[in-house]
Order: structure tokens, then C-alpha cells, then sequence
């Protein structure tokens, strides 16, 4: 029989649902070290971990907890901001500020909510449909919005999320987006995708992706916006930083809400009253909210790598060590929330960690809770309740809790009875 370890670690777990009796188990032991890494599972070491980045670093080993293939690869992937610690990624992270302050997001308030109200309609007639697929769209046009991309064009960053965040899964992996409609620039950058699909975090994976990046920032240098592109190239950027800051906006400003959605309707279809509950008060959605991300968590662990000898948790760490950090453990941690398991939309204090802590906190979680709002609003506008019309297909992946295909129909009575899923 493989340890709780083993089966936490492996992406065919999560083809299921998320192992939650084996996270509880480890949650119990606190620090566990096996399979090469020192894994931290409660809540309070958790944090601890994310806010010392001067004992536990980003920089040294990456934040992925399979390590870079070459050193050439960890060299490259350490000028990504996501990679680095404090001054650097103080001085990369200032650079996109301006783009996520409250003044900047209410700007865009009523854009997200008519997209929102847009791609939720067509569920109002009754018939089968995916979510995953319709939602999907929303952090498109709101990234393409905030970072300058053609709205025609978004579907690249489609592509390119599917392929670094689902390496694991080889129909993610593989998979080519439709290219009508897009802008010549973007035709030309997609002749370099490489088939197979390398290492997307290797400087050689994504040649398509980095050729659009220096293609659009030299549009904004002739026809500078109010934009995070436009304001990059106002900056003395270095080639590498401005090719990772793009490929982590790409990616990981998309993903994590893609699969954050899906997840918030699968936790309001299991849990039936209080769906009901949302629709009957609906100045409980911003609690719900915060609810849907400690109980779906779509990000589901980040690695550090020890700078020095110390200890967490009571076990000893040695310099060097792979640290792997598990929000999917953390925001079901005991310790924190009364009755972890269940889903509450009225839960107060919902102190979770699906968007980190200390300096690496995600920097568009404003954005991300006006998007989750903004569709939810629109799923509750609907009149009924959406319930399961077959079976979810779920991302095979250690790192993304995601949903590939999530069929749903609308019905006009409650949504009690439909069949339990698993976050």
C-alpha cells in the first residue's frame, strides 16, 4: 500500500477528488519528512514557511516541487517573480502594482459583471452544459484587459495555462485552441508551438508564447495603453524578466480563477442548503466566496528550499531541503476552522491561504474575489438552481485542483439530491 505521502504526491489521486482523509492523517503529524522533500501540512507552519523567505526560499530551488531539469532550466525559471525572494521580487512585483490597486479594479467592476452576466445566460434555458468550458472565458477578458492583450487573441492564453499547468494530464498537455479570428501576430507566433509539447518552464517550452510576448510589447511601444504591457516597456525590464513576468500573467493570472470557479459551483451543487441559503441571502456571496476557495482551493501546494538549518513544527530541516508547503491541508486545518469538511457560506473569519501569504500573497486577489462575485452574482440571478447533468472530469495534477469539463443544466426547483462530489 503507498504512504498518505505517495498518494498526496501523485497526480492520478486527484483524477478522483482530492485525498482528504490522507491530508488529515499527515495534518495530524504536522511536519512530515519523505519522498525527498520536508512537507508541512497545518496551517500555522504553513505560514510560518510563506512569510520567511530569508530561512525558506523561492529563489534557490523554484517553487515547483519537481525540481528543474537542468541547471540552465533553474537559472532561467529564477528570474521569474514568482521565483525570487525579497529585494528582487520586491522590485518585480512594483512593477505591476498599478494594475491591481481598488481604484484600478472598480474601474473594470461593471466590464466583469456584464461579461459575468453574459456567459451565464445561455445556461438559463435548461439545457446540458459545461461550465468548466463557458466560465473559462472570464479571467480571459478580464487579463486580456488588464495586461494589454488584444480581447481577439485570448484564447493563446488559454492554450498556454493548458499546457504548463496541465503537463500532468496528457490531453491538456496536447491540446490546440481554436485560432479564428486571431490577430496576425498571434497566427505567426503559434507557427513556433513545438509539437510534442517540452518542459513548459524551460526557456525552449514555449517559443509561441515568447514570441507573441516581444511581439505585443513592441505594438506598446508604438501605441503605449493603460496597461501592464505598456507600462513594462516604459521600464528598463531585462529580456528574461520580461519574458517570465509574461509567461507568469499568461498563466497563472488565468488558472487558478479557471479552476476556482468550476470548483465554487461543485461545492454549492454537494452542498444543496446552502446553495439555497445563497439564493435566499444574498449579502452572504462575499463570505461564500472566501468559503469557495478554502474548501475548493485551487492551488493546491508551493515549494521553498532552506537557506539555513533550522527547525518547523518541531522536525529539523537542513539547509538545502525541499520544503513543500499543502494549502489543500492548511485550509482544513482543524486547528483553525471549526468543522473543516464542511461547506458553510455563513463561516466567519475564513482565514484560508488559497492565495498564499507574505510577500508572495497573490497580487490580483482583489481582482479575483470581484470575478468570483461578479459570476456568482450571475448563477444566483438564474432562475433556479444548476445541478450536476453528468459526471465532472477532473484535471489530472498534483499542483491545480482543476475541473476539465463540468456539465450542469438549470432546474426550477432545489437542488436537493444531486449526486456528492468530492473538493
Amino acid at each position: 500500500m503507498p504512504s498518505d505521502v505517495e498518494v498526496v504526491v501523485d497526480p492520478d489521486t486527484y483524477t478522483t477528488g482530492v485525498p482528504h482523509r490522507a491530508l488529515t492523517r499527515l495534518r495530524e503529524e504536522g511536519v512530515v519528512r519523505a519522498g525527498g522533500a520536508v512537507s508541512v501540512f497545518r496551517h500555522a507552519d504553513v505560514r510560518t514557511v510563506l512569510r520567511t523567505p530569508e530561512v525558506f526560499s523561492s529563489w534557490l530551488g523554484g517553487t515547483q516541487l519537481r525540481d528543474p531539469a537542468t541547471p540552465q532550466d533553474l537559472d532561467y525559471v529564477r528570474r521569474m517573480m514568482l521565483n525570487t525572494d525579497p529585494p528582487d521580487h520586491t522590485r518585480l512585483r512594483g512593477l505591476l502594482t498599478k494594475a491591481f490597486t481598488p481604484r484600478a479594479v472598480a474601474a473594470l467592476e461593471a466590464r466583469i459583471a456584464r461579461w459575468a452576466r453574459d456567459l451565464v445566460a445561455p445556461l438559463a434555458d435548461g439545457e446540458p452544459v459545461d461550465f468548466a468550458h463557458v466560465v473559462a472565458d472570464l479571467p480571459l477578458l478580464t487579463l486580456a484587459e488588464v495586461f494589454g492583450v488584444p480581447h481577439r487573441d485570448r484564447a493563446l492564453m488559454f492554450d498556454w495555462s493548458n499546457r504548463v499547468i496541465g503537463y500532468q494530464d496528457e490531453e491538456l498537455a496536447n491540446s490546440a485552441g481554436d485560432t479564428t479570428g486571431m490577430s496576425d501576430m498571434a497566427l505567426r507566433a503559434l507557427e513556433l508551438r513545438p509539437d510534442p509539447q517540452p518542459d513548459p518552464r524551460a526557456r525552449g517550452g514555449m517559443p509561441d508564447l515568447y514570441a507573441y510576448a516581444h511581439a505585443l510589447g513592441e505594438l506598446k511601444r508604438r501605441e503605449p495603453g493603460d496597461d501592464v504591457m505598456s507600462n513594462l516597456m516604459r521600464h528598463d525590464v531585462a529580456v528574461e524578466e520580461f519574458e517570465t513576468l509574461f509567461w507568469l500573467f499568461s498563466v497563472a493570472g488565468n488558472e487558478t480563477l479557471r479552476n476556482g470557479i468550476p470548483g465554487g459551483l461543485v461545492a454549492l451543487m454537494d452542498h444543496p442548503d446552502q446553495y439555497e441559503h445563497l439564493k435566499r441571502d444574498r449579502a452572504a456571496l462575499p463570505r461564500a466566496v472566501e468559503e469557495m476557495l478554502r474548501w475548493w482551493t485551487p492551488v493546491m501546494h508551493f515549494r521553498r528550499t532552506a537557506t539555513t538549518a533550522t527547525r518547523l513544527g518541531g522536525v529539523p530541516v537542513a539547509q538545502g531541503d525541499k520544503v513543500v508547503v499543502w494549502f489543500t491541508s492548511a485550509n482544513r486545518d482543524e486547528r483553525v476552522f471549526a468543522d473543516p469538511d464542511r461547506f458553510d457560506v455563513t463561516r466567519d473569519r475564513v482565514e484560508h491561504l488559497s492565495f498564499g501569504h507574505g510577500p508572495h500573497f497573490c497580487l490580483g486577489a482583489h481582482l479575483a474575489r470581484v470575478q468570483l462575485r461578479a459570476l456568482f452574482s450571475s448563477v444566483l440571478d438564474l432562475p433556479g438552481f444548476l445541478v450536476p447533468a453528468g459526471p465532472a472530469d477532473r484535471l489530472r495534477s498534483n499542483f491545480q485542483n482543476g475541473v476539465k469539463r463540468l456539465p450542469v443544466r438549470l432546474v426550477a426547483a432545489g437542488p436537493r439530491g444531486a449526486a456528492p462530489g468530492r473538493g
